[in-house]
């Protein structure tokens, strides 16, 4: 893949770059500023962009707004937003779009080198890779959405579990239940969301937007 990488502090930018060059990918750009992001990412449209929240000049979000001119620009540009803070505010206007290819991970939160290749992947195919934490921080903040409303808990798990980005295979394990039975849960969700098989887009990306833009 070709990515960009936006990080203001050398070493986890330089660990990053590395990284990604030792899982066979090509780093086509760095930027150390929000404007400088704006413009790599103007550029160079790679395949997915690594990109912090709080980056100079500011030290506020000039990360997500940088990714939210990008993708005004170049709509679905794949974006996995990597940061130690939520910005509810951007990190909502960037879900409000409605397109695929968006993750959130915190900092603290990636612990191996495969979860975090798997997630930027998972996000550069048009998925998603959102931290639990920041679901949570996203969703107390939110509105009520009356489709959510009439799902199940058992549902709400399963979609919750789906924005993290995990697999009906994955949720089968977390949930101690049988992979047919997430199928199951699945397709009742994807009915009350009112997302159909005719639907353009993944279902599975169309129904967490819908859970996170809640």
């Amino acid at each position: 893949m070709r990515i960009v990488v936006a990080e203001d502090l050398y070493l986890l930018r330089d660990g990053l770059v590395r990284l990604l060059r030792a899982y066979g990918h090509e780093v086509v750009a760095t930027a150390t500023t929000g404007p400088e992001t704006v413009a790599v990412l103007r550029e160079h449209r790679p395949d997915v962009a690594v990109v912090d929240v709080r980056m100079p000049p500011t030290q506020t979000d000039e990360g997500l707004r940088a990714v939210l001119a990008a993708r005004r620009e170049t709509p679905g540009l794949p974006v996995l937003i990597l940061s130690q803070h939520v910005e509810q505010l951007y990190a909502r206007e960037l879900l409000a779009d409605g397109a695929s290819g968006v993750g959130y991970l915190l900092k603290d939160s990636v612990f191996e080198a495969e979860q975090f290749i798997d997630a930027l992947e998972r996000v550069a195919a048009g998925g998603t890779a959102m931290d639990p934490a920041v679901i949570s921080k996203l969703l107390t903040s939110g509105s009520p959405d009356q489709r959510l409303a009439a799902l199940t808990d058992r549902e709400r798990s399963v979609l919750e579990l789906m924005a993290e980005g995990l697999s009906n295979a994955a949720i089968a394990g977390r949930l101690f239940l049988s992979e047919s039975a997430i199928s199951k849960y699945t397709t009742s969700l994807f009915g009350k969301l009112g997302i159909s098989d005719d639907d353009t887009g993944n279902r599975r990306v169309l129904a967490v937007l819908t859970y996170l833009n809640s």
